[in-house]
């Protein structure tokens, strides 16, 4: 199986490949006794940046998921050490699966479980989708700084629910808590509309015309709350649960 994993790392070299080990039941007898065993899925990357992360296909993982048990998910780091980043390790908690992580170049191979806590700082995080994004970033600033923890809501498809017209946080805001304000305060939302024909960006509103937020492909960061961000904002939301 290791040899397949490696195989499939080195053909997809330098992006990063992705896939899963299931076990499997087989026949072995006309009487219907099974034998398990472990058997490696090869899955596509549909990241945006293959070079630099992976986003594993829902129809690969479907596919998988009907030959047996999940147990590991796979990647690997085409030319860095397999030791797995922050990134790797948010993404394994929040995937409840073990991590098996290679570099096909040197053969060395990293293990990781999930259930370490892992803390990224609010400021200057590496933008991943579904795990340091704008969204994320909201998440971990209530939980941090307010003790509030909001719903984690899955993103499997990077970009395509805005593309495809879907008005995730408009249809989701209430029922995690926020109400329409006028004037935002310290730890407010606001809600943008940034090149896109919907609402598909998240800020903190930090007081002193200030915001904190991320955005793709840069680092997270504070801004200066005028001009861009006040032309593009659709709404000012409060925390304030029934």
């Amino acid at each position: 199986m290791m040899r397949a994993i490696f195989d499939h790392a080195l053909a997809e070299s330098p992006r990063e490949c992705c896939g899963l080990i299931v076990v499997c039941a087989t026949p072995v007898s006309p009487g219907g006794d099974v034998s398990p065993h472990s058997k490696y899925v090869p899955c596509r990357n549909l990241s945006e940046s293959p070079h630099e992360q992976f986003v594993l296909s829902p129809e690969d993982w479907a596919a998988a998921e009907a030959l047996g048990e999940i147990t590991e998910i796979v990647h690997s780091h085409p030319f860095a050490s397999p030791e797995p980043s922050e990134a790797d390790r948010i993404s394994c908690n929040v995937s409840a699966l073990p991590w098996l992580i290679v570099n096909p170049q040197t053969g060395e191979v990293s293990h990781l479980l999930p259930g370490e806590i892992v803390s990224a700082p609010l400021l200057g995080r590496t933008f991943v989708y579904g795990v340091h994004d704008c969204y994320s970033l909201v998440l971990d600033y209530y939980r941090i700084e307010r003790g509030i923890t909001l719903k984690h809501y899955p993103r499997d498809d990077r970009f395509g629910w805005w593309k495809a017209g879907q008005d995730l946080y408009a249809d989701r805001f209430a029922a995690c808590g926020f109400v329409v304000v006028d004037e935002p305060l310290v730890g407010d939302l606001v809600l943008m509309q940034v090149e896109s024909p919907v609402a598909n960006h998240l800020a903190v509103y930090l007081g002193e015309n200030i915001i904190l937020h991320h955005l793709v492909n840069q680092l997270s960061r504070r801004d200066v709350y005028g001009g861009y961000w006040q032309k593009h904002t659709v709404k000012f939301l409060r925390y304030a649960p029934c």
